[in-house]
């Protein structure tokens, strides 16, 4: 489980995050949603280290992200996965190499093993066959398969996910939606996905943090998210197709 207690974020005077807390649960699809420049990113990057919040805690199983040492940041790296929007594979490497990139640089196995561990990640995402293509050799959706079989590699406690289905159709878009929401379930992980498109909150988000300019209008199950008493959550989600059609 992961604890955000009153997170705020300034950029030059500019109060981006405004004494945000959630709470982020193991074993299920928690997902940031919320319209473009509502702080979702910066959001997720706080939470992982990569941005320090102005303040506010992030707590871990009750460790404090903010306050660790340099090893113990490191250390809960290491227990973290993350898929990037645009895929982030390397170019120059196959498939298969960089799924063991994370392998090579922060495990203990030996290559044999590197190898077993990658090839085993890349078949639960159905595309060990393509093993020993580059990058530009394979689509867009394989592409996100291979990134999110990467941020499994090191078995992680944690998975985040900056809109996973950016740039992809709709029919991928659920096929990717599926398999994070498997994985999330069959290794237990926290999963920590941000997103603005409601077919994937309505086809596979558990608990449900609504972002409004900065700060956070609503959290709970996605069950009550139709229900919620807030302006800016009904305009948002009825903004959709999917309710639309309903």
């Amino acid at each position: 489980m992961i604890e955000v207690r009153n997170l705020s974020k300034e950029f030059e005077d500019h109060l981006v995050l405004n004494n945000i807390s959630a709470t982020f649960h193991k074993g299920i699809v928690n997902m940031i949603i919320g319209k473009s420049g509502s702080g979702k990113t910066v959001f997720l990057k706080c939470m992982v280290g990569l941005i320090r919040p102005t303040s506010g805690e992030i707590l871990y199983e009750g460790r404090n992200l903010l306050t660790m040492k340099t090893k113990e940041v490191k250390r809960l790296r290491r227990e973290m996965g993350m898929l990037f929007q645009g895929s982030a594979l390397f170019d120059s490497k196959t498939v298969l190499e960089n799924v063991m990139f994370p392998l090579d640089m922060f495990s203990r196995m030996n290559k044999k093993e590197r190898q077993k561990r990658a090839e085993f990640c890349l078949e639960r995402v159905n595309l060990l066959d393509a093993a020993h293509l580059y990058p530009s050799e394979i689509s867009g959706g394989m592409m996100k398969r291979a990134a999110i079989a990467r941020a499994i590699a090191l078995n992680p406690k944690y998975l985040f996910c900056d809109e996973p289905n950016s740039g992809l159709d709709p029919q991928t878009s659920q096929l990717i939606d599926e398999l994070l929401a498997s994985i999330t379930k069959e290794f237990e992980i926290t999963s920590v996905i941000v997103t603005h498109d409601m077919n994937s909150v309505m086809n596979i988000g558990e608990h449900i943090v609504f972002l409004n300019e900065g700060v956070k209008e609503w959290e709970g199950p996605k069950e009550q998210l139709k229900d919620a008493d807030s302006e800016a959550v009904k305009k948002f989600i009825f903004a959709s197709d999917v309710f639309k059609k309903k």
